[in-house]
């Protein structure tokens, strides 16, 4: 998370107080020097960071915004490109139980009472737990742990994260600064997994209908709605 009024200096300049412009969104992909990508996702102008998780005894987090995107917050996920090789074995929900460790890891430095592990940019790029935040107030509910996130990941995810982290704070400065924070964590977005299903969207199983993200037939918020609504469609012209 980062401050809004920051985000839109960045990007506005000299317009940045027009009344006539919503909240500044932005995207960045860079790559680091052992060639893994990293790279904004869901970027939420004026936007709350929220639970997502539907399983007992983890914790995933994810960002919304509201209509007039007014909050003081900008949140984005800053995802790290992970490859089947990354996972323990071979077997094909290998890396459904490399997303659960990671968010079971989250759970319990949260103090298993579905707060969030919260830490600084600049404190988790220096490995040394956060004891006090600057002028940004996390926006996620219930609440948070100040922290050290680094535990959470594997050595690899943080090398990179922070390596991508520093290489967009250059290619955008003030992307963070000493008061931006790190919210853990988000370890879901796109499947690149797809659920085969048929022409009217059902799948081989009699009323089962994958859609959405989750099985694989969209690439964010608008094109999974867009795919909800079609199934909707099929599944009324069928009656």
């Amino acid at each position: 998370e980062q401050s809004q009024k920051i985000i839109n200096e960045i990007q506005y300049k000299g317009d940045a107080l027009s009344p006539h412009l919503k909240a500044a969104p932005y995207k960045l992909a860079v790559k680091t020097s052992s060639g893994r990508g990293v790279y904004t996702f869901c970027m939420c102008p004026g936007g709350q960071v929220v639970p997502s998780m539907n399983e007992e005894g983890t914790l995933c987090v994810n960002g919304m915004s509201y209509y007039d995107r007014g909050l003081p917050n900008a949140n984005s996920a800053i995802l790290v490109n992970i490859t089947t090789d990354d996972f323990k074995n071979d077997h094909p929900l290998s890396g459904i139980e490399f997303q659960r460790e990671i968010e079971r890891k989250t759970y319990e430095l949260g103090q298993s009472k579905n707060y969030a592990p919260v830490q600084k940019v600049v404190d988790y790029i220096n490995n040394q737990a956060t004891t006090e935040l600057g002028d940004i107030t996390p926006s996620y509910e219930p609440g948070y742990v100040l922290t050290d996130i680094n535990p959470i990941f594997p050595d690899f995810i943080n090398e990179a994260l922070k390596e991508g982290l520093q290489i967009m704070n250059e290619r955008m400065p003030r992307f963070y600064d000493e008061n931006s924070i790190l919210t853990a964590s988000e370890a879901r977005s796109s499947a690149p997994v797809r659920l085969t299903r048929q022409e009217n969207f059902q799948s081989n199983y009699q009323y089962i209908y994958p859609i959405g993200e989750g099985a694989g037939y969209a690439g964010g918020i608008m094109s999974a709605a867009l795919d909800g609504i079609l199934c909707a469609e099929k599944i009324l012209r069928g009656y």
